[in-house]
Formats: structure tokens, C-alpha cells, sequence
């Protein structure tokens, strides 16, 4: 972390900044991944070759590759962006990891998904924000029970969300069902919504209800590791 970083944080702890999150348990964890797409993972809990699902890949997978690298994982990468769909194809992963050209959501069926109005950016949202082309692209969303059964896993050690404002329909979804498993990472959009805080801090209730606490929060406050406690 630089020092311009540090005082940045530090000035919003102070300030009581309302995006502010705090770690809630204790455990050791190593960042999995890149600058903007790496999340604290608890390495103990991962047992080799256990499942590891990835939702929302853009044009990065240094967490996917992180992972696989440190436990050897069977790990599956979900995105249906056309930009992200097209970019895998032109990798040269081989059989590291299984690709599939849908999304998350809480129903399987169909969604409009906005792209960003940059060019240059990659990631698609449900949600139409300013930042995004009112013309919307259709792409197919499955639950992650239903996900969970196409894939025969009855549980999965670590599931990866970057999912652009969808995941609290899809935790509520997913805590409804009492969906096995054992960390959850995922990037928070509380800037997405008016009442984004207030649908972060319920979210995380919701999910310390389930037995699971915050166990790495990153420098910007919306990368966030969950881990379950007994």
C-alpha cells in the first residue's frame, strides 16, 4: 500500500466515512490476484483441489490464476460480457480453467446488461448507471443453484463475486436457499445505489446471520472476504 493510499484511508476512518467496512474476525489471509482484481483469501481453508467459482472475470483472472496456482483448485469462470467472452477465447489457458458464457443471478433466464459508454472499460451491469450505454445487450443468467446442480458440486470452498450491483439480489437468493460454502469474496457497489450503504450493511448482517464475518476488507472498502465460522 503507498503512502498516498494509506493517508487516504486513514482520512476516511476518521472522517467516519459511511462506506467505511471493517474486518470482523481474525484470520490469516494472502491476496489472491492483481491491483484491481485481487481479494484476501484464507489458504487453510482451501483444500486441494477444491471448488472455486469465479463470477465476473472482465479481462483479469490473476485471481483465478493465483488460486489455481497456490491449491490447485478446479476452478469455474462465469462472465457474459461479450468483451470478457471474446477475451478468454483469445487466451491460451487450456484446461487451467472451465469458462462459461453466463452470469449470476437470483433466477435463470435472460437480463438486460448495460455496457460501459468507454470503450476501453470491459464490465457490464444489470444496473444503468450514468456511466453506461442505454442500449442494452441480452445475456443469459442462471442461479447458482441451478448452477451448483448443471456442474454436480454440492459445495463450494471459495466463491468469487465481482458482479457490478447484482450481488444483493444474488446473496439473498443464495442465503435463502442455504447454499454451502466456505468463503465468499466479492466487490461491494454500495456507490451504485442511493441507499447503497444501507443495502451493504444489510447485506453483511444477513450474512453474519448465516455464520459468516468479515475477514479482509481492501484499501478501497469494496473488496471484501467472508469466511465461515462454526
Amino acid at each position: 500500500m503507498s503512502i498516498k493510499t494509506k493517508v487516504q484511508k486513514l482520512i476516511r476512518v476518521i472522517n467516519k466515512d459511511p462506506y467505511v467496512i471493517k474486518v470482523q474476525r481474525r484470520k490469516k489471509c494472502r491476496i489472491m490476484g492483481g491491483e484491481y482484481g485481487g481479494f484476501g483469501v484464507c489458504l487453510s481453508m482451501v483444500p486441494i483441489n477444491g471448488v472455486v467459482y469465479s463470477f465476473g472475470i472482465g479481462e483479469d483472472m490473476s485471481f483465478d490464476i493465483d488460486i489455481k496456482k497456490e491449491k490447485d483448485v478446479a476452478l469455474f469462470a462465469f462472465d457474459p460480457t461479450p468483451k470478457s467472452i471474446s477475451w478468454y477465447e483469445r487466451q491460451n489457458f487450456g484446461e487451467k480453467f472451465s469458462f462459461y458464457p453466463y452470469g449470476i443471478s437470483n433466477y435463470d433466464g435472460e437480463e438486460k446488461f448495460y455496457l460501459p459508454l468507454n470503450e476501453e472499460y470491459v464490465s457490464g451491469s444489470v444496473i444503468c448507471g450514468e456511466d453506461k450505454n442505454e442500449s442494452a445487450v441480452i445475456v443469459e443468467m442462471k442461479s447458482l443453484d441451478s448452477i451448483m446442480k448443471s456442474l454436480n458440486h454440492k459445495k463450494i470452498d471459495v466463491l468469487k463475486m465481482d458482479i457490478e450491483g447484482s450481488e444483493y439480489k444474488v446473496i439473498d437468493d443464495i442465503l435463502s436457499k442455504d447454499i454451502c460454502f466456505s468463503q465468499l469474496c466479492i466487490e461491494v457497489h454500495s456507490r451504485f445505489f442511493d441507499d447503497g450503504v444501507k443495502k451493504t450493511r444489510e447485506m453483511i448482517k444477513k450474512l453474519n446471520d448465516k455464520g459468516y464475518y468479515i475477514t479482509y476488507v481492501s484499501d478501497t472498502f469494496e473488496e471484501l472476504t467472508f469466511c465461515k465460522f462454526k
